[in-house]
């Protein structure tokens, strides 16, 4: 057994980190104490005491140290999993040791009078202490502990190193701002293993002043505590005392450091360099701000206080909304008394892509509103009336699939053990608990919509319009009785929609997991076997990825034109299972070049299959029932599961001698998005909507540009599926969702013959079963009460339903005046990937059900996938709930809310690693405006945005550069200042009031021009742009020595400076409605009558702002070329503070001028002292650093005087030694001879590069080094 030895005192930092670290291990070490001082030592001689903590883990091998021990100690999962982990432990030891710890001792010994100390001591050491504790509170925000989701030696060696100011020094209000590390402290500290060393753990109550009771002077404890028996380790609460004499000696060590510390910078000071920096006030951390004040839902925000400090999305996003819908600014009415009034300024009305009900939206669907909301707040803003109607899909499948889930998880029943009506109640009672969720986040989001008109597909006046759709179609014999082959999922019971089905690509031979099955099941292999030729002794080989399916072969086809068959053309061939002599045929689709050239086909089975067997009359024997289970085959395999059967047929052609070989080989699987089933080609009957017709109208309203869809390269796509379009199947096998209304009838008249299910003659539709009844009378030509019905127990596909939307929502086919006025819409906005799915299907219904197209456009937006280019999906752990992006969440938040789905365990798993992966902090805060303004910056017409969620949090920072400006802006405008009450320059305008004034035009003409082509990067950048790198970066610096200077200029500049901020926030309102209604509150206002509320103010327009002069623009520009020219000299001669004076030599005097008009600004703007345009032929003074601005403008920086010259020079010389030979290194291996064959291409163009940079530097150190040289 390893024994541990350790030095004698209770709150020695490196006994609990090594003591701690042994509780962990599975076989603890036997623990010897040293004596207290003055008792005969009893360590190994090998071990000196200096050395300790030591562990000696077989006779003669001794560790020593404490994170040596402790590393020893501890279990691998202590250490971190993997290298990095690894590498992140090992540098919070490190930290522990030499910062945390030093900083923790010396704030303890200073605060408990241990040793005596100036004040001055005393406080850098309160600092220090205060500063690690901030450090380790920004790391543990979004974490539990400090490395992975479990205590790591990290967590031990930090916790310990904190125990002394936690339990001597540190009291409530000095805790209070750091909740992360006191929550994450007591975590640690509760664990069983750092109870069994240090027992209860007691925080400082009150902090000690003065001389205090110290830990060695404390009450003695028990015997029972004073330290374990050797042998054994410490008990609970036992603790080994550390020597006044130690304590002292540690104490008087440190404030020797701290006295040379401060002798070294007198020492500095007198000899005439920069006294040392005076300690800053600390900030305090003011948390998260929330908004507080009494306001009731639906009253109109305080904002009469003072801004806060900070911009706080919580705060700013806080009581605007209610406000918003109560006052009715998304309605159309709003400014109206009918929506039917005449508005000359135009009309807007949008419908959005309906979510479905089953859950949360993710990025993608705030992609969507974003983009849609943007467009509805830009034309409400241009005056006109404006709709965004909501609503939300029943979603058939998913959400019938989530209430069969859950109910098997609450009450283990199945929706059979219901029976269809209760469970039909089951899922509107989990609609009505859980379906609000959705309209939550798009309020969140800050989407104007008018909540007054949401539809939900199920509700009564929606349910009508698709039963009266299909009553129509049905009768018109636009839907029609079919039976075809269908893609069926096994679990759930039901044909699936294409969009449905996942495309599952595999590589060769691959084991997947199937619902319903134990083992995984093998795909991507070729299986050939053969069938012998009739009357003869020939067979012929056919090759199969499924090979179960040759149950229900009906005949081997080959190529007419390959000559290895020919002979064979019209032989038979005898199936060895059923007996069936199937015939050879020809067919030009089989592939001479796949497998041997001939092909089972299995019309029942599979989609090409079937097409060849009704080219040549075939039987389709169907041989998988709806479950999965073989049918009408011989035994043994009657019965048995379809993949199970794969290995059984397998082995029965082996036993008959006609099994040849198994190869691998790539294919597609399809599977089921929903159930995770693989999808079976099953042949059903079916209801189907004839499309060619439909299709032919759509394709032509493109042609003729009756319809526009931007962006045009997706017309190619729109034409392609509408010129080869097939039958829509819209039956589903489901419960939920709007049942057929469709009747099959059966007649009690002998001269009836009974009907087949597929003959669509026996099936009636009706709007109710009257009718039903009534049309099938008179059909068969018999009375009613002859007449008896039964109702399809099948639903109706969604997307039927979702293409009847935009006219259904306004009450079609009842005539009303939201009808009337806002069918046909004006837009229409979604993602690329449901082009066909429901905007084509919109195209085709509206046609043909109301003779008008649902909209004039259609603007098809990027898709969002994750940072690494794959599509969401719940399975990756990739899929992001805005929410979570708004308000921030950890990693273990995420966590908790795959368990709360409906994933299985391997796939919760698998999520998780996912999350962990791209989220390893979780997601930090970044509002609801960043958000926006994010998806709509990274958008781009056409093409997919693979989005990193943490680049949002960077908008939030530009949210807060707003706040900043906005409070500058409203000191200097001053309290009691009142705008003009028009923003028209009054002609006492500043060059740079009239340069500002300029750039806010070209702001709104970009923006205008940007949203009437829905290029939403083109608006972002443009108001970006303005806010950061032209008001805020530069007007608002040559502000403020005007606010400073006096009256001149500074009532121009201030309505100026209004202007700029009111349409700003304008600018920006549909992208960021939160932000910038706060800020717009908080201004002045031109007119007391005017707008009440920023997202019904007018949008800035370029008839209004047309005030762009391209001459002045390219001045100011000039004079930033110079101001960037100073900027770099300073840095590169590290003149922080020191303003030095600036000399432009320009080349003519139309420069000169121009530099001359605007010294002031370049003063300000670059920190110069004097800025002064030499005349022609004056030469700049001696002693100038030199920088180009412009080939008609060089800059001089007067450094004489300001730096030491020889210094410099010297500093430069080694610089120069260094560069050259660097250079020298890579010209050597650039210029060996196999450097072109054997190094690789990206490393030479990196060896190039590298040389190219090299020499650039060490001609401006050159350059450098001349500059100086003339000032000695």
């Amino acid at each position: 057994m390893p024994t541990l030895y350790l030095a004698p005192h209770p709150d020695n930092f490196h006994n609990q980190r090594v003591l701690i670290a042994a509780r962990y291990a599975r076989t603890p070490p036997e623990v010897v104490e040293l004596p207290q001082p003055g008792a005969p030592p009893q360590t190994p001689a090998a071990c000196p005491p200096a050395k300790l903590p030591a562990l000696e883990s077989r006779p003669g091998a001794w560790v020593w140290g404490p994170a040596a021990v402790a590393h020893l100690l501890a279990p691998e999962r202590l250490r971190g999993q993997g290298l990095a982990g690894a590498a992140r432990v090992r540098q919070w030891v490190s930290y522990a040791e030499g910062e945390i710890a030093p900083a923790a001792c010396a704030a303890t010994f200073s605060a408990l009078g241990l040793a005596k100390q100036d004040k001055q001591v005393v406080e850098r050491a309160g600092a220090e202490l205060r500063r690690v504790l901030g450090v380790l509170d920004g790391h543990l925000k979004l974490r539990t502990y400090l490395v992975e989701e479990a205590v790591t030696l990290a967590d031990v060696t930090v916790a310990c190193a904190l125990l002394l100011p936690y339990k001597y020094v540190l009291d409530s209000p000095s805790r209070a701002p750091y909740p992360n590390v006191i929550r994450w402290f007591l975590t640690c500290v509760n664990q069983p293993q750092f109870q069994a060393v240090l027992g209860p753990v007691k925080l400082c109550e009150r902090a000690p002043r003065g001389e205090a009771a110290r830990p060695g002077t404390q009450e003695p404890a028990a015997p029972a505590e004073m330290g374990p028996a050797a042998g054994s380790l410490p008990g609970p609460g036992e603790a080994l005392p550390k020597s006044a004499s130690q304590l002292k000696k540690e104490a008087k060590k440190k404030e020797k450091l701290e006295k040379f510390q401060q002798k070294k910078e007198k020492s500095q000071q007198q000899q005439g360099e920069k006294k040392v920096k005076a300690e800053k006030k600390e900030k305090k951390d003011p948390g998260v701000l929330t908004y507080n004040a009494p306001t009731r839902p639906g009253e109109k925000k305080d904002v009469a206080g003072a801004m806060p400090d900070a911009y706080s999305p919580q705060y700013v996003e806080a009581a605007w909304y209610p406000w918003w819908e109560s006052q009715g600014f998304f309605k159309p009415e709003y400014g109206r008394q009918r929506v039917s009034d005449p508005n000359p300024k135009g009309l807007f009305m949008m419908c959005i892509p309906p979510p479905n009900v089953t859950g949360s939206l993710h990025l993608g669907h705030a992609l969507t509103n974003a983009i849609q909301d943007a467009l509805t707040r830009w034309h409400r803003m241009r005056g006109e009336t404006t709709l965004w109607n909501p609503g939300c899909d029943h979603a058939g499948i998913a959400t019938q699939v989530v209430v069969e889930k859950k109910l098997w998880k609450e009450r283990g029943q199945t929706r059979h053990d219901l029976g269809r009506e209760a469970f039909v109640q089951e899922v509107w009672k989990w609609k009505n608990e859980k379906g609000d969720r959705i309209y939550h986040q798009l309020k969140k989001l800050g989407s104007s919509m008018d909540w007054d008109r949401a539809c939900f597909t199920m509700d009564p006046k929606l349910s009508y319009a698709v039963q009266e759709a299909f009553v129509r179609l049905h009768e018109e014999g636009v839907i029609y009785r079919s039976k075809r082959l269908v893609n069926w999922s096994c679990t759930l019971h039901s044909a699936i929609s294409d969009i449905e089905v996942d495309k599952k690509e595999l590589p060769g031979r691959t084991l997947l997991p199937v619902p319903g099955y134990q083992e995984k099941v093998e795909f991507g292999v070729l299986v050939s076997f053969a069938y012998k030729v009739l009357g003869s002794d020939e067979e012929i080989v056919v090759a199969t990825t499924r090979v179960e399916t040759m149950l229900g072969d009906t005949a081997v086809a080959v190529h007419p034109r390959d000559p290895r068959y020919q002979h064979l053309h019209g032989k038979r061939v005898l199936h060895p299972f059923t007996g069936l002599h199937m015939p050879i045929i020809c067919d030009d689709f089989v592939d001479m070049g796949f497998g041997t050239g001939a092909v089972k086909i299995t019309p029942a089975h599979d989609h090409n299959d079937y097409e060849v067997g009704q080219r040549h009359g075939l039987d389709s024997v169907t041989i998988i029932d709806d479950s999965g289970c073989l049918v009408n085959v011989p035994p043994p395999f009657l019965g048995m599961k379809r993949f199970e059967a794969r290995g059984a047929v397998t082995e029965a052609l082996k036993r008959k001698g006609l099994f040849k070989e198994v190869k691998d080989h790539p294919m597609v699987v399809p599977v089921c998005s929903r159930s995770k089933d693989v999808v079976e080609p099953l042949l059903k009957p079916q209801w189907y909507v004839r499309c060619e017709g439909l299709a032919r109208g759509a394709a032509d309203a493109v042609r003729r540009g009756d319809l526009r869809i931007l962006p045009p390269s997706h017309c190619k796509t729109w034409f392609q599926w509408m010129d080869n379009i097939r039958d829509w199947c819209i039956s589903r096998q489901l419960w939920w969702g709007h049942r057929v209304p469709a009747y099959f009838v059966t007649v009690d008249d002998p001269s009836v013959p009974p009907g087949e299910d597929t003959d669509g003659r026996y099936w009636v539709s009706g709007r109710s079963q009257g009718e039903a009844k009534d049309k099938a009378a008179k059909a068969f030509g018999v009375t009613p009460d002859k007449i008896s019905l039964r109702q399809d127990d099948d639903v109706l596909d969604t997307w039927f339903s979702s293409g009847l939307f935009p006219f259904s929502i306004f009450g079609w086919p009842h005539p009303s005046e939201d009808l009337q006025v806002f069918y046909p819409g004006t837009l229409l906005e979604t993602g690329h990937d449901i082009l066909f799915f429901w905007v084509a299907r919109m195209v085709m219904l509206g046609l043909k059900l109301t003779g008008k197209l649902p909209f004039r456009e259609v603007y098809l937006h990027a898709i969002v996938r994750d940072a690494h280019g794959r599509k969401m999906s719940k399975s990756l752990g990739n899929v992001i709930d805005p929410l979570d992006v708004i308000s921030g969440i950890t990693l273990e938040g995420l966590h908790a809310q795959l368990l709360e789905s409906n994933l299985e365990p391997a796939e919760v798993e698998r999520a998780k690693q996912g999350q962990k992966s791209d989220y390893p902090d979780g997601i930090p805060e970044c509002g609801t405006d960043a958000l926006r303004f994010a998806l709509c910056a990274y958008t781009s017409q056409g093409r997919d945005i693979n989005l990193d969620v943490n680049r949002i949090l960077g908008y939030r920072h530009f949210c807060n550069k707003l706040w900043n400006a906005t409070k500058f802006a409203l000191r200097g405008l001053g309290d009691g200042f009142q705008p003009p009450p028009g923003p028209e320059p009054s002609g006492a305008e500043s060059l740079m009031d009239r340069w500002i004034l300029s750039r806010l035009s070209l702001a709104v003409e970009l923006s205008d021009t940007g949203f009437r082509a829905y290029d939403f990067p083109a608006v972002t950048t443009a108001i970006y742009n303005f806010w950061l790198y032209e008001l805020c970066d530069v007007y608002l610096e040559c502000l403020k020595p005007v606010f400073a200077g006096g009256e001149a200029g500074v009532a121009a500049a201030r309505c100026t400076l209004y202007t700029c901020l009111e349409a700003g926030l304008r600018l920006l309102s549909p992208f960021m409605p939160f932000v910038s209604e706060e800020l717009f509150q908080r201004l002045p206002r031109r007119d007391p009558r005017g707008p009440p509320s920023i997202c019904v103010s007018p949008y800035p327009s370029t008839e209004q702002f047309c005030w762009r002069d391209a001459g002045l623009e390219g001045t100011v520009e000039f004079a930033l070329g110079i101001v960037r020219a100073v900027r770099s000299l300073r840095a590169d001669y590290s003149l922080t503070r020191t303003r030095a004076d600036c000399f432009l030599q320009c080349l003519d005097p139309g420069t000169a001028g121009a530099a001359s008009s605007c010294s002031a600004y370049i003063r300000t703007l670059s920190s110069s002292g004097q800025v002064r345009v030499l005349g022609p032929g004056e030469a700049p003074p001696a002693g100038c650093a030199v920088a180009v601005a412009s080939e008609k403008c060089t800059v001089h920086l007067l450094l004489k005087g300001l730096i030491d010259a020889e210094k410099e020079v010297s500093k430069l010389a080694g610089k120069q030694a260094e560069l050259q030979k660097q250079i020298e290194r890579l010209q050597e291996r650039m210029e060996t001879p196999d450097y072109s064959a054997k190094v690789p291409p990206k490393v030479q163009e990196a060896d190039a590069a590298k040389l190219q940079q090299s020499r650039a530097e060490l001609q401006k150190v050159a350059e450098a080094m001349e500059t100086f040289r003339r000032m000695i």
